[in-house]
């Protein structure tokens, strides 16, 4: 009789004793799906074969990096072609996700990226056409360009300082929360700084000092500068104030995390408030974003943390918190066994080092401890990184979901589709 009773309150928590209630994600990204999500037959067809093999949430990428979005909207542009395919500005796709999803019990979310604003390898974006002036401005090898020119990195990302660009991300988010009533959750990607590089602004430097009270004397080399080194080539330097500077940043992401929250908890209650960013915490500074809990203190590790900097933790803001676990090392022993190259290490923020964090396993702890239990943390694998092996993907989707209390992500389905890793998948998520 005390064991029925239980496993009733297990159940009622939404928990069961061998973890299976928890959560399994599959993003559906924009670009990479955008012909294969063009028609409501095969959206269904997808939506079976996920819920099948073990699914129960899926995410749909409905604003590019372009800042170009596929549904039909007043504010923001439509994404009327992709790799010459088209689409109808009639053809709700996000309304049959929503409709047959819910038709099979799964619970449909949307993603948005927020600061990204142009693909720079195809010169193609709001930062090209509609709003050159919100482009980030990167300090590269001693200058202040304009990321547009940075045809080396595809993501043109905008100047997440600016109040302009703030409201107008907010207007998009707030005008799809009221025509999507019936979405589950909506999940924010890219809400951070191009890099550690960016933004050096005009703009920028203006509100850095009105925040910190701080004259910066010699921008931007008293934050960041740049010098030869050995072998002859650039490479950026920290200065005195780039401490107080990182804290600036991270307080900008905070608080227009914030007016989200606020925002979509005014338009629909019930809707889950969601984040996507990586799980390298340690370097994770590069790009502006404190996803810890506020009552953790960084100051305490860090160096590049100020007292005040634990005050930008925004995971008390959070419904849903999806963690990128971007490691081919799959476990701690793992790690321990480890020799030679340490695999591919390319996501904003990331360096070579061989640490514990730098695993499936013990990046998941890290973020634990740093989320502090606030929000559920959702551990998520980047498909592509485990190209050409079949099993040691299978063993990093598996570890995901056994590591993180949240769930499972998984992104991409295109990943999975090009591969027809669809077996191995569905054998590591019900853990045979």
């Amino acid at each position: 009789m005390k064991r029925l009773v239980i496993l009733l309150l297990f159940c009622a928590l939404g928990l069961t004793v061998n973890g299976e209630a928890k959560r399994k994600y599959m993003w559906i990204d924009c670009e990479a799906n955008y012909e294969r999500m063009g028609s409501a037959d095969s959206i269904k067809i997808y939506l079976q074969k996920l819920k099948k093999i073990g699914f129960t949430d899926v995410v749909v990428d409905v604003k590019s990096i372009m800042g170009e979005v596929l549904y039909k909207s007043k504010i923001a542009p439509f994404m009327g072609e992709w790799d010459g395919e088209y689409r109808s500005e009639d053809f709700d796709m996000m309304g049959i996700f929503i409709k047959e999803g819910h038709k099979l019990g799964m619970r449909v979310h949307a993603s948005l990226n927020i600061f990204a604003g142009g693909h720079n390898f195809f010169n193609r974006g709001v930062i090209y056409k509609r709003y050159p002036q919100w482009q980030s401005q990167v300090y590269w090898e001693g200058k202040i360009i304009p990321i547009s020119e940075m045809k080396w990195n595809y993501n043109g990302m905008m100047n997440p300082a600016n109040p302009e660009v703030q409201a107008y991300q907010l207007s998009i988010l707030e005008e799809f929360a009221k025509k999507y009533k019936k979405l589950d959750g909506l999940i924010l990607d890219r809400m951070r700084f191009d890099n550690i590089t960016s933004d050096f602004s005009d703009l920028s430097r203006k509100l850095f000092e009105e925040y910190s009270g701080i004259e910066v004397k010699n921008f931007p080399d008293d934050i960041l500068y740049w010098v030869k080194n050995d072998e002859g080539k650039m490479e950026y330097k920290t200065g005195d104030l780039f401490p107080e500077w990182s804290e600036w940043r991270a307080m900008v992401i905070k608080n227009f995390m914030q007016d989200v929250h606020n925002m979509l908890r005014r338009v629909n209650s019930k809707l889950l408030i969601g984040d996507y960013t990586g799980a390298w915490y340690p370097t994770y500074y590069h790009v502006g974003v404190n996803f810890a809990s506020k009552e953790y203190d960084p100051s305490k590790e860090f160096w590049w943390a100020t007292p005040n900097y634990k005050n930008t933790g925004y995971a008390e803001l959070l419904d849903i918190y999806m963690t990128g676990l971007y490691y081919t090392t799959v476990t701690k022993e793992d790690l321990d066994n480890a020799t030679g190259n340490p695999g591919r290490r390319d996501e904003p923020g990331m360096d070579n080092s061989r640490t514990f964090w730098y695993t499936v396993e013990g990046g998941s702890e890290l973020v634990k401890e740093l989320t502090q239990g606030v929000v559920p943390v959702v551990g998520s694998i980047y498909v592509e990184q485990y190209e050409g092996d079949e099993k040691l993907f299978g063993r990093a989707v598996k570890q995901a979901l056994d590591s993180n209390e949240g769930g499972m992500m998984l992104f991409d389905m295109s990943h999975i589709v090009t591969r027809n890793w669809w077996d191995v998948l569905e054998k590591s998520i019900k853990g045979n």
